[in-house]
């Protein structure tokens, strides 16, 4: 069904994000992310304690591609 849609203001869409304004059938977004942290960074708890004398983390990435996200439709 026809909708009517006053005025609309969008200040920012995402990367990842949908903006959608009247009929649809299907939605489908795709977004992927690689993410690099050093020891301790996702911790999550009460009276955490970490020790971390010395930590690296490796960034490099030599095999060019990584897993896509083609048939996630």
């Amino acid at each position: 069904m026809p909708a009517i849609v006053g005025v609309v203001q969008v200040i920012a869409v995402g990367s990842g994000a949908v903006f959608h304004i009247g009929d649809v059938y299907k939605i489908s977004t795709l977004s992927n992310a690689k993410t690099f942290a050093g020891a301790g960074s996702f911790n999550t708890g009460d009276g955490l304690y970490v020790q971390n004398h010395q930590s690296s983390t490796n960034t490099i990435d030599t095999d060019g591609t990584d897993q896509g996200n083609f048939f996630n439709v």
